[in-house]
């Protein structure tokens, strides 16, 4: 029991790392799976650049948009947005911090199939630019037996060294584009970080305490609300099955679940640890728990609003 007590400690703190390496590593895995068992390429100088460009970046959109379907901070921002409490800078500055957490795998499918080279070498032959390039000073059959390149079908003993050299090529091409685009990801990555954390209005060990709060928060939201939502539903079948008159439940207003479902906003004067912190005590105070010019979008803060009664925030 102790030793399962600690694997699920060390989950639950690390959760946020453990879920992008779950994400690479099916996402890598997947890529592999569709250039081995899914991809033919059709060595047709009018099909191969499409053909290899749909398997390069269609995936990875697919990818992107389903991180954004399955971002916390895309629902509390988009549901009802109607009434304005997603709009202006402090929406958009959210949904460039969502972007950039749904790009992990999409960036993560280029990079190992540009390594693995198979998606980039079917499109690069079927490039009249490339061809150009490639066939600069080589063989005067070389633009026309680029295409036949990733099928390797030659039989002539010149022409399929040709091939070979031409694929050899292609795929040292790929897999440099593949490690500059890890580099460069790795590098903005840490640019990033440093950054937010530099302009951090709390210091190190408080960051620690505000995402353990948001977790006991949400694990107490979620009981309270399964409690309440359990009376409330015992009490209406009851009155259902015996014509009774319901007793009366103090349950939350429309408005008080919005002011607690709008996106944090920092104020320095008022550092409250989470919107329904917040509301709680603006409403002890009778004040409005509208956002004022003070408070402002910070983005290292941005684990507030991904946290919700479905998951635990990562410490």
């Amino acid at each position: 029991m102790e030793k399962f007590r600690e694997v699920l400690n060390l989950h639950l703190k690390h959760r946020n790392a453990l879920g992008f390496s779950l994400v690479t590593l099916l996402t890598a895995g997947g890529e592999r799976i569709f250039s081995t068992a899914v991809f033919q390429c059709p060595c047709s100088a009018a099909w191969n650049l499409p053909y290899g460009l749909v398997f390069l970046l269609v995936p990875a959109l697919a990818l992107f948009l389903l991180g954004y379907v399955l971002s916390a901070r895309t629902w509390r921002l988009l549901t009802g947005c109607r009434a304005g409490g997603g709009a202006g800078l402090r929406g958009a500055l959210v949904c460039a911090q969502i972007s950039a957490t749904a790009a992990v795998a999409p960036l993560t499918w280029v990079a190992v199939a540009l390594l693995g080279g198979a998606f980039y070498e079917c499109a690069a032959s079927g490039s009249e630019v490339l061809a150009r390039s490639l066939c600069l000073g080589r063989d005067p059959r070389c633009a026309a037996q680029l295409p036949l390149v990733p099928c390797q079908q030659a039989q002539e003993p010149d022409v399929k060294q040709l091939q070979k050299e031409l694929q050899k090529e292609l795929t040292a091409h790929s897999q440099v584009l593949g490690w500059v685009l890890i580099a460069v990801v790795i590098l903005l990555l840490l640019i990033f970080t440093s950054i937010t954390r530099c302009l951090s209005p709390v210091s190190y060990l408080q960051l620690k305490f505000w995402k353990i709060y948001l977790q006991q928060e949400q694990q107490s939201l979620k009981s309270q609300a399964t409690e309440h939502a359990t009376q409330l539903a015992k009490e209406n079948v009851k009155c259902f099955f015996e014509c009774s008159h319901p007793q009366e439940y103090n349950t939350p207003s429309i408005e008080d679940w919005e002011q607690i479902s709008s996106l944090y906003t920092f104020n320095p004067k008022e550092p409250y640890y989470s919107t329904l912190h917040k509301y709680v005590n603006k409403k002890q105070k009778n004040q409005s728990n509208t956002s004022s010019e003070e408070d402002a979008m910070v983005p290292v803060l941005g684990f507030v609003d991904s946290s919700d009664m479905n998951c635990t925030t990562d410490l």
